[in-house]
């Protein structure tokens, strides 16, 4: 692993492993605002996570594409015990696995292009799990890890849902 001088995030050292280039990329684009994923030279699809590999047509090219970042909340998932201790003084914080709005309905009926990623307010906080849902709607936002890194995460939109919200533990009434 190599550290990034400055690089931090809540308090820990961010290092990237010195053969793991395309996750530095991954950073280094998000430190510039621009959230990008993998496409595949052949097919053209969007994929994550990061991988050497096509998981549509096993093609090994690829480049970096910018998406949008905007999308609605598939899952979510309330943390109330953290795995790593920096995080500890967050719980509980919500993760999010986020359907873009790029690639739905790809390759079949069902499917869509998921990421996973914090759920933050407009500040950066952990955003309450009362206003987390299946089916609210999200942008991107960047944390900022120094040293021209930067983690993509998720806030809410300023935008309606296009189906009705559910949340755990509610009546469903959003």
């Amino acid at each position: 692993m190599t550290p990034h001088s400055g690089s931090q995030y809540l308090g820990a050292d961010v290092a990237v492993a010195s053969n793991d280039p395309e996750h530095l990329q991954f950073l280094e684009a998000a430190g510039r605002g621009e959230f990008v994923l993998q496409q595949c030279a052949e097919c053209e699809r969007l994929r994550y996570p990061i991988g050497n590999a096509c998981p549509f047509c096993m093609a090994l090219g690829w480049q970096w594409a910018a998406v949008s970042g905007r999308g609605t909340v598939y899952s979510y998932e309330v943390v109330t015990h953290p795995i790593h201790p920096s995080f500890r003084g967050l719980v509980p914080y919500v993760i999010v696995l986020v359907e873009l709005d790029e690639q739905r309905g790809v390759p079949g009926e069902h499917d869509a292009l998921r990421v996973l990623g914090l759920l933050v307010d407009a500040e950066g906080n952990p955003e309450p799990e009362e206003r987390a849902g299946i089916n609210v709607r999200v942008q991107v936002d960047f944390a900022d890890l120094g040293d021209g890194l930067a983690l993509p995460r998720f806030r809410l939109a300023d935008e309606p849902s296009e189906f009705p919200v559910w949340r755990y533990g509610y009546d469903g009434a959003g």
